[in-house]
């Protein structure tokens, strides 16, 4: 299946533990546009996409982990994928607040296909992010 030539956007629900930790982290640290809200919920463009944060606190964090390139990634995640560029100066803005990596930035599978610079980190509430750019984005689906 090949991908379409604008892709359309995701939705994405997710549980966190308080609200306005939610608007701070992904509105004010990775600047993501606030749209709708209630007292139990807010959505923000990520990146074109819509994520919704729901107050949920007991469905928060992540448990399980898996090996990938000699490090444990969190198994439930999501990111995004973007430009070298700007994946740079969000490691740089991350780095520079204070952020604790699960997985500091660094360039993952040097020289194969899939070349991709990754940093993973959680959110106040514990869900695990993962922002990532390809050397050569046609290598996304590559096996």
């Amino acid at each position: 299946m090949s991908p379409p030539a604008v892709l359309p956007p995701f939705h994405l629900a997710f549980p966190v533990r308080d609200i306005a930790e939610a608007r701070a982290f992904y509105g004010d640290l990775l600047g993501c546009p606030e749209g709708r809200s209630a007292p139990e919920w807010v959505d923000f463009n990520f990146y074109g996409h819509q994520i919704v944060a729901h107050l949920s606190p007991d469905e928060c964090g992540h448990k399980s982990t898996s090996a990938v390139d000699d490090h444990d990634v969190p198994v439930r995640h999501f990111g995004a994928v973007l430009p070298m560029e700007d994946w740079e100066t969000l490691a740089k803005k991350l780095t520079d607040a204070g952020t604790k990596f699960v997985i500091e930035p660094y360039v993952r599978f040097k020289g194969e296909v899939g070349e991709q610079a990754t940093m993973f980190f959680l959110d106040p509430s514990g869900n695990a992010l993962e922002f990532k750019s390809f050397k050569n984005l046609d290598s996304l689906f590559a096996k």
